[in-house]
This record gives C-alpha cells, structure tokens and sequence, in this order.
C-alpha cells in the first residue's frame, strides 16, 4: 500500500507540473494586465506609465469641420503588388535596423555589446547588474544569429538579410533613420548605409520606406528637414517605396517613431494643409503614420495631421496600442477619420540581456504560436498593410531573422528549435500569402 500511495504521490506531482507549465505557456498567448509598466523600448521615457504629462486632447472620435482631411486625401489602400508563389507583398512592412558593427568592418562591436540598462528607480536598479556585453560569446541578445554578431555594413550580410527578407514574402523594410551624424545612445552614425541598403534591395525586388527615430532636438521643423533630405537623395532610387492611394496618387510613406513627443499642435503646423510650413501639395507631401501607444494618442494623431497610425511593440498587453483587443476599436475609429490602421506584429519580446529587470514584459515564442496569434489578430481587423516586429532587433528578441543554438561557458542562449533558423521566416510568408488572399475578398 505504500508503494502504491508513494506512485499516487508522484503521478499527481507530475501532472500538477505538466498542468502548471502548460499554463504558463498559454499565458504568453493573452495580453497581460500589467498596462502600467514600463513600454518595451521606452527605458529613456519613465514617466510614460502615468507620471508623464496627461495633458487631455478634448476631442470627438470623428473629426471636427476644422479637421476634415482635404478633398482627394483619402489614403486607404487599394489591392497591393501580389503574384505567384515567391513573390513579395507590398502591402507587408518589416522593421529594419543597421545599427550592428563589429571589428572586422568597423574597428569595434557596436550594439552588440549593449549596456545592462539601469532602471529608473534607483532602488530598483541596486538589485540587478551593470555594465556591457562582451562579444562574440556573451551579446546583447537572448538569441544567437546565425551569421554571428555581424556588421551591418558587410555586404554579404545585407545580401543575406535581402534574401531572408524575401523568403519570409515582406516586400517593404522599414530602415531605422538618423540623420547624418546622428545615432542612438548605443550605436554610431549609419545613414551613410542607406545607399547600400537600397541597393541590396532592388537587387531582391524589396522596396525601402524610412522609420523616423526620436533623436534629440527633433521636432516639426527638423521632420520636415529630414524629409526633403530623404526625398531629394534617395526618392528616384528604384527600391524607395511609395504608397498608392486610392485616388491613384503615389506617395512616400514614412513611420514616426515615439511620434508622442511632439505636441498635435505644433505636427499640425507641419502636417495639415493650413501649418506654417505644411507639406502639403508640395513636392515633399507624403503618407504620415504616428506611433499609438495610449489610447489618447490616436485623437492627437488626428488631431495632428498624421495620415494614420501603428502599433510597433511587440509585447500584446504592455500597452493600449500594442494590446490586441484593442485593435479592432483603433481600426474603427481610422476608419471614421479617413486614417490607416497599421498594426504591428511580432514573434514575441525579451529583452532582460538588456533590461534585466523587465521580465514581466517578455512575451514567449511558444514555438510559433504567439506570433500566429498575433497575425491572425491582425487579419481580423482587415488592415490595409500589417508591419513586423522586427527582422532583426536582437536586443528585443523581436527577430524573425536567422537564429542559431549557442552554448558558452556563461550563457545558454534560446533558439528557434524544434524548428529550423527559417521558422519565423516560413510562418510570415504562410500568413503575408493568407493576408492576401482574404484582402482580394475583402475588396470585391
């Protein structure tokens, strides 16, 4: 009987551990409650979570007669470049960074030996670690590439990055931007990449469109700087991406990251037809889409001018615009404003080996099925383009580009496995060949 009772004991102890676990994989699958805390990516903007500025932008959910878009402005999508099997869609965007070095092109490694990023709380950051990666073995990163911790300026990598690109049917990638001479706190100047990005590209049938970063000093006035300088460089390359409208006008198409940071007012001096300096009918006027992060962002992104708005963040539940629930109330209120609805989807998010003490944003890949989730989500709501999050913002663990298994002495870094390193890129043409086909359904 004891023995009998002693299997009883353990047959229970592992079916409470196969039940716990299983939980605990489906919970990555459902946003979380956790609204409040820190956004992913957000570590210079603590006061984002409810001590920021909660200025109120009083306004209706359907534009005022001082709001109405201009006549011939309609920007919904009409039917993107699709074809046979192999071919790219336009209509799929994919994030894009060139910020990676490493000492065979650049004399040094560059963000792949990313800071541990303190927490703002001084209490808090006493109780995790400080200092830098230390590449090739230890990155900052919880994934491994394959191509190892590469240079973005090494054009055998950018071949491969076009190819992988291409495999996964993402017809335009979104390039992170600077202006010239400028970078993140982490990295170094790369706008003299562009070319070769562009380059790469068209080779590959891809198109570019550019991801307006928030670098310091930036404002209305140096957005529309930045915009004639990209314009007037790069609009005539065969690979710069335009949007067409369904007035039949094509356009260049920019994304606005941390948008937020700019008050409505002073983008609409920029951004509506009226604005001191509106782009407008000019030769530089373009397709405007603003960052949502709060639920009040998307009246000051009508209220701004912008042409629509996206999602970015790849952790479902940190935040209203990231939250998948709430996609199908943003998309009925562009709907209503004659604004896109671009949301963004990812194949999970950690980023602890950056931000140690951000755990309880990491969203687990569980094999596939967050980020199938997430993109079915997306098709719910009929976007006229969807956005992916990302192709290679390792630090994130946002990637879907090639990982591989990597074990050292220190660290056991996480990999797509049982699938091989093309899963994600596998999954995103199955779902941009599915977005397609129920877009043509859509649009009879």
């Amino acid at each position: 009987m004891a023995r009998l009772r002693r299997k009883a004991c353990v047959a229970l102890f592992l079916f409470t551990l196969f039940i716990f676990g299983t939980m605990m994989g489906l919970r990555t699958l459902k946003p979380s409650d956790g609204f409040s805390d820190l956004a992913p990516g957000l570590e210079l903007l603590p006061m984002i979570g409810g001590k920021m500025d909660r200025r109120s932008v009083a306004r209706d959910a359907t534009a005022s007669p001082g709001q109405a878009r201009p006549a011939g402005s309609n920007t919904k999508a009409v039917l993107s470049n699709s074809g046979p099997e192999g071919s790219v869609f336009y209509d799929v965007h994919i994030f894009y960074y060139i910020w990676y070095g490493n000492p065979h092109m650049d004399g040094k490694y560059i963000h792949w030996d990313h800071i541990l990023v303190p927490h703002w709380d001084p209490k808090i950051a006493s109780s995790y670690p400080r200092g830098r990666h230390m590449p090739p073995e230890d990155i900052g990163s919880s994934f491994y590439p394959e191509l190892n911790p590469y240079s973005s300026r090494d054009p055998d990598v950018l071949e491969s990055h076009m190819e992988q690109i291409g495999a996964s049917a993402a017809g335009v990638l979104v390039v992170s931007w600077y202006p010239p001479g400028l970078a993140d706190d982490n990295g170094e100047p790369a706008e003299d990449l562009v070319p070769a990005v562009l380059d790469a590209a068209y080779r590959h049938n891809l198109k570019v469109a550019f991801h307006i970063q928030p670098y310091r000093g930036r404002n209305d006035q140096s957005v529309h700087e930045n915009i004639k300088y990209i314009i007037d460089r790069y609009g005539d390359h065969g690979a710069f991406y335009k949007f067409t409208t369904s007035t039949g006008k094509s356009l260049p198409l920019f994304y606005i990251y941390d948008s937020y940071l700019t008050p409505p007012e002073s983008w609409a001096e920029f951004l509506t037809p009226t604005g001191s300096h509106s782009v407008r009918g000019s030769a530089y006027d373009s397709i405007f889409i603003a960052l949502i992060v709060e639920e009040r962002h998307k009246h000051d992104i009508l209220a701004g001018g912008f042409d629509g708005m996206y999602t970015y963040f790849a952790s479902n539940g940190f935040s209203f615009g990231s939250s998948h629930q709430n996609w199908k109330a943003i998309k009925a209120f562009c709907d209503g404003n004659n604004l896109l609805f671009i949301p963004s989807v990812g194949p999970g998010y950690i980023d602890t080996s950056i931000r140690p003490w951000n755990n309880h944003n990491t969203r687990n890949r569980v094999n596939g099925r967050y980020y199938e989730t997430a993109l079915q989500a997306a098709l719910n709501v009929r976007p006229e383009m969807v956005t992916i999050t990302s192709f290679n913002e390792w630090h994130e663990g946002t990637q879907i580009e090639r990982a591989m298994p990597k074990k050292t002495v220190t660290r056991v870094y996480l990999d797509y496995q049982p699938h091989g390193p093309d899963h994600y890129l596998e999954l995103t043409r199955r779902w941009a060949e599915q977005f397609n086909k129920e877009k043509e359904q859509w649009l009879m």
